[in-house]
């Protein structure tokens, strides 16, 4: 069956409905080029990276993977973290001239000479953003890249650039277990035509078919983690793994373009892609996950 295909926000970029977070992949090459040529042969297209994973590893690795199958591939990277020399970690700059320099890093790195999606990875309300979209836009002129979004689960930030940018899409943590962008982030996405891309779909394995938790997440104690499981088991059957499930939940609303869950395996890769081979969830099954967990709430950054 074809992966259905998905557009983000009213761009001309189109997406499998599953894609793939590249940032678990690890820096065996041969091992994640391997996986990414699998995932490219099962219909996944967009791949999502960013300069920051492996020091610029991730991104060298997926722009290998893509030599000779750049056409199929959309391809989305992110920028703001920067390293300073001589110093440990990295420092928030989302000035336009940093974003214009690192761009041209990113491109060398994947070897090609444009970016499909670039994020802005991140983002404060104290940031000059008028500034951080003038980058973007100018990028987008001189065909660099062909769209921009943001990777934020701040709503505050979010807000200003859904009313101020030309974003097509916001990578946003949403799963089962992380339900806080249903309250403000998705509505407003709707009403604007945004796409959401939901990273975390099975949270970092809490909802991993075949797997036990060892600690728990962000509203729930490790006890309460394994009770929801538990009665969120009665929603699998011989087709759909609790993996499945929680992919298919994060799809399940309509401003949702794509789940990106990551793998670092292939049998992980495999029971990912196998979700978009099964129905959506029905109302009623939507309607029960979200009577079993917790909505959440954005407790900071409103």
């Amino acid at each position: 069956m074809a992966m259905k295909q998905n557009r983000l926000g009213n761009s001309e970029l189109v997406v499998g409905e599953i894609g793939l977070g590249c940032m678990s992949l690890g820096t065996d090459e041969d091992k994640a080029i391997a996986l990414i040529h699998e995932a490219l042969e099962r219909g996944v297209t967009l791949l999502d990276t960013a300069d920051l994973y492996d020091g610029g590893r991730n991104e060298e690795l997926v722009g290998k993977a893509i030599q000779g199958r750049r056409e199929q591939v959309v391809l989305a990277t992110k920028v703001g973290n920067r390293r300073i020399p001589g110093q440990d970690g990295w420092a928030w700059d989302p000035s336009k001239a940093y974003i214009l320099s690192a761009v041209k890093e990113s491109l060398r790195r994947f070897g090609t000479d444009y970016i499909d999606l670039y994020q802005l990875h991140g983002g404060t309300i104290e940031d000059p953003i008028e500034e951080t979209i003038e980058a973007f836009e100018q990028l987008k002129r001189e065909g660099l890249i062909r769209e921009y979004g943001i990777s934020s689960i701040r709503p505050n930030v979010i807000r200003e650039y859904a009313s101020r940018s030309s974003i097509v899409s916001v990578m946003n943590q949403y799963s089962i277990v992380d339900r806080r962008a249903e309250e403000t982030v998705l509505p407003l996405l709707a009403d604007k035509g945004i796409s959401m891309i939901a990273r975390g779909p099975v949270a970092s394995g809490a909802l991993a078919a075949n797997r036990q938790p060892s600690k728990g997440v962000l509203d729930y104690e490790l006890e309460e983690l394994l009770a929801l499981r538990g009665q969120l088991e009665q929603l699998t059957h011989e087709g759909r793994s609790l993996s499945q499930l929680a992919i298919r939940y994060s799809l399940a609303h309509p401003s949702v373009a794509v789940a990106i869950p990551g793998a670092s395996s292939r049998e992980q890769l495999l029971q990912n892609i196998a979700a978009a081979d099964m129905p959506p969830l029905t109302a009623e099954e939507a309607e029960m996950i979200r009577n079993i967990s917790k909505a959440g709430v954005y407790k900071v950054h409103r």
